[in-house]
C-alpha cells in the first residue's frame, strides 16, 4: 500500500492536462508573444529605431544611418537592433560591409501600430456624424434624400469602426467613404452616368495587392478612370510596405485606407479585379470579372513585395489599353 507521500510523489510527476480555454480568454501562446513584442519594444530607444525603419522610403536603414539620426554609438545601436532581431522584429541583411534591418512582413503591423499612436478615438461623436450628413446632404441634393445619406453616414462609420477596425481619421475617413458609396449607389441606380468606367480591385485585407493596384491605375489615367479598392476581411491599416514600393517608383498611396466591400460599389463597377479573396465578391451581369493571381505582400520580405508591384504595373498597363476611355 503506497503511502500519502508517494501517491503525491507519483501523481506530480505525470503530464499535466492543460485547462480548457474559456470563451474569451487568450491563448497562452498568443499572449507568450505578445509579452515578447512588449519585452523586445520596451525601451525608448527601440521603439525610436522601429519609427526610423518604419518611415524609411525603403523600409530598411543600417546601423550607421541610425547612429547618426539617434546621436548614440554604432554599439549601442547594433545592442538594440540584436534584441529586436532574437525576438523576430527585425530581420538582417548583409550587403558588403553594410548590414540593413528591415520590420520582418509578418510583424509589420504590429509594429506599425506601436510607433505610429492613434490621435483620434475609435468613436465619433452624433454631432460629428450629423455634420457629415448635412454636408454630403449639400453634395447629392436632388439625388438623395436627407435620411438616406444619415443611413449610410451611421452604416460606414460602423463598418470602418467594427468590422475594418479603424481607428485613425475615423470623421474624415466615414465622411470619404460614404460619399463613395452614395456616388456608387446613384450610378448602379441610373441615377448618375458621366461615362467614366468604374474599376473595383478587391483582397482580402484592403492592405496590399489591391492598394498597388488602384495606386498604380490611379497615377496612369488620373480622372479618365474612377478607382476604387476594397477587402474582404479588411485590416486597420495599409501595409508599410506597400506604402514604401510605390514611393520607390513615384506612385503616392493618396491619403488611401483599408475599407469592407460592400454590394453597391459592385454594383457600379464596370471592371471588378479579385486579388486572392476567393468568393467575396457577389455576382452582377454586365460587369467584366478578372481574378488575378497574386502572392500575398503580407508575408513577403521588401524585394518580394517589389516583385509583387512589378507584376501589378504590367497587368494594369494592359488593363488601360482595353478600358474605355473618353479622352484616351
Amino acid at each position: 500500500m503506497r503511502s500519502l507521500y508517494e501517491s503525491h510523489r507519483l501523481s506530480s510527476m505525470r503530464p499535466v492536462e492543460p485547462a480548457p480555454a474559456r470563451p474569451g480568454l487568450l491563448e497562452r501562446a498568443a499572449a507568450e508573444q505578445i509579452a515578447r513584442n512588449l519585452r523586445a519594444m520596451a525601451d525608448p530607444t527601440r521603439v525610436q529605431i522601429l519609427s526610423l525603419i518604419v518611415e524609411a522610403p525603403a523600409g530598411r536603414r543600417p546601423v550607421t544611418e541610425l547612429a547618426d539620426e539617434l546621436g548614440l554609438s554604432q554599439p549601442t545601436v547594433s545592442h538594440h537592433l540584436r534584441i529586436m532581431t532574437e525576438e523576430g522584429l527585425l530581420e538582417r541583411v548583409q550587403e558588403g560591409r553594410q548590414a540593413w534591418y528591415s520590420l520582418v512582413p509578418s510583424r509589420a503591423a504590429d509594429v506599425f501600430d506601436s510607433v505610429r499612436p492613434d490621435p483620434v478615438a475609435a468613436v465619433v461623436a452624433p454631432p460629428v456624424l450629423e455634420r457629415i450628413a448635412d454636408d454630403l446632404a449639400t453634395r447629392f441634393a436632388g439625388t438623395f434624400s436627407r435620411e438616406t445619406i444619415s443611413e449610410y453616414v451611421r452604416g460606414s462609420y460602423a463598418l470602418l469602426a467594427e468590422r475594418a477596425r479603424i481607428t485613425r481619421y475615423l470623421p474624415s475617413l466615414t465622411a470619404r467613404f460614404a460619399a463613395d458609396r452614395l456616388r456608387a449607389l446613384a450610378e448602379a441606380d441610373g441615377l448618375l452616368d458621366d461615362g467614366i468606367p468604374d474599376v473595383l480591385f478587391v483582397c482580402a485585407q484592403n492592405a496590399g495587392r489591391s492598394q498597388l493596384a488602384a495606386a498604380i491605375l490611379r497615377s496612369l489615367a488620373g480622372d479618365r478612370v474612377r478607382v476604387l479598392t476594397a477587402g474582404s476581411e479588411p485590416v486597420a491599416a495599409i501595409n508599410p510596405k506597400i506604402i514604401a514600393a510605390l514611393d520607390e517608383i513615384g506612385v503616392t498611396i493618396g491619403g488611401e485606407y483599408p475599407k469592407p466591400l460592400t454590394d453597391e460599389v459592385v454594383r457600379a463597377s464596370d471592371y471588378v479585379i479579385t486579388m486572392g479573396c476567393g468568393d467575396a465578391c457577389p455576382i452582377y451581369p454586365g460587369r467584366r470579372y478578372l481574378d488575378w493571381d497574386l502572392p500575398d505582400p503580407a508575408e513577403l520580405s521588401m524585394n518580394g513585395v517589389r516583385g509583387v508591384r512589378d507584376d501589378i504595373d504590367r497587368r494594369v498597363r494592359a488593363l488601360l489599353q482595353e478600358l474605355p476611355l473618353i479622352n484616351p
